[in-house]
């Protein structure tokens, strides 16, 4: 199925809250979405696909879908012309999530986060093109963000998209202590950086397919 990549809005919460607690169970606070949304310095992003109809997220009866009451009938024939249709967009499966606040010219990646039975399908892969690429069209001048000093393979990630380690941020992590290593992209709009990048890009799109970016559009 495509991937599709768009703003985060209010009918997301439910679902990116569940991938939030899948992905950092021991994070505390947790993600306080609603107030993220309302934030002028914040930036969510969401990675979704067309709801799939045999997916166990479909709402069934006896193993049949559930057919509309009498009640919804009704309701459906004495509606005005001007009632609005039900948002299509509530009808998808959320893949992932990421998230940046963008702070004078540095945007800080706070969170990226894959649904868990969607790991390993590339979706990490296109939530960092699209929020690098979100960061650049901010005019942002870097990009940076922490990881745990253990997760080797957030790490190596980020080292191909062109984060560099700058230091370490002891026991920041207030689950268990553990230390955050500091990462960073050189300047965005560099030559080297943007060869990089676009490299990056290419050989995703190769691997995984086009990316249905409408981040890009909405600046």
């Amino acid at each position: 199925m495509p991937l599709n990549i768009r703003f985060m809005q209010r009918q997301d919460i439910p679902q990116v809250t569940v991938i939030d607690r899948d992905a950092f169970p021991t994070e505390w606070p947790p993600t306080n979405f609603p107030r993220e949304l309302e934030n002028g310095l914040a930036y969510y992003i969401i990675a979704y696909q067309p709801k799939n109809q045999d997916s166990p997220t479909t709402q069934k009866f006896s193993g049949k879908e559930k057919q509309p009451g009498i009640m919804d009938r009704i309701r459906k024939f004495f509606a005005s012309p001007q009632t609005p249709p039900d948002d299509p967009q509530e009808d998808i499966d959320i893949v992932g999530f990421a998230g940046m606040w963008l702070m004078a010219d540095e945007a800080h990646i706070t969170s990226i986060a894959s649904r868990k039975e969607n790991r390993r399908q590339g979706i990490g892969e296109a939530l960092m093109i699209a929020i690098v690429e979100l960061a650049m069209a901010k005019q942002a001048r870097i990009v940076t963000l922490e990881a745990r000093v253990s997760n080797l393979v957030a790490q190596n990630l980020y080292t191909k998209f062109g984060f560099d380690k700058l230091g370490v941020r002891k026991a920041y992590y207030l689950d268990n202590k553990e230390d955050a290593v500091i990462m960073s992209t050189e300047y965005v709009g560099s030559p080297s950086f943007k060869e990089k990048f676009t490299q990056v890009k290419e050989s995703y799109q190769q691997k995984f397919g086009v990316i249905h970016n409408e981040v890009a559009v909405k600046k």
